[in-house]
């Protein structure tokens, strides 16, 4: 659903070949690493566990800058993180999963994000149009990490 040309509020479902808790790992700071293609958060204050406690500052370069990411809750079932690219876009980030089965999670990713700049306007209406294939790579990255043995 999208709001307006400056915000956007967007979900989708992805479906994970992992128990629940093994699932959620993979949407933390430290368990993306695992599949995700340059993820390589760094931790100002130094890493604990897997990233995702509350309060946890953590920092990710792109070619767009740096992204600022607080954890502002975490469940058993979820991940909620807010995010700020400087000059670009600033939101929240949020998995959610449930079981599917013993064996299988579906995850909803949501993007909460606001523009904050002429620049971030069209990047946020460009991500907002790649929005459903940017998604459903993941659960492609997830499903090649497994394959290629880097998630057990």
């Amino acid at each position: 659903m999208t709001t307006g040309p400056d915000h956007i509020n967007r979900h989708r479902e992805i479906r994970v070949a992992l128990p629940l808790e093994r699932a959620m790992h993979l949407f933390t700071p430290v368990g993306e690493r695992l599949w995700a293609e340059g993820w390589d958060p760094e931790f100002p204050a130094g890493q604990d566990g897997d990233g995702s406690t509350p309060g946890t500052v953590f920092l990710t370069a792109s070619e767009r800058g740096t992204t600022y990411w607080l954890v502002t809750e975490r469940g058993d079932d979820y991940v909620r993180y807010a995010r700020i690219t400087p000059g670009l876009w600033a939101g929240i980030v949020e998995v959610r999963a449930r079981k599917a089965d013993e064996d299988s999670a579906v995850a909803d990713v949501g993007y909460v994000l606001t523009a904050l700049s002429d620049e971030g306007r069209a990047e946020l209406r460009s991500f907002e149009n790649g929005y459903n294939d940017y998604i459903d790579g993941w659960e492609r990255d997830i499903e090649n990490a497994m394959e290629a043995g880097r998630i057990r």
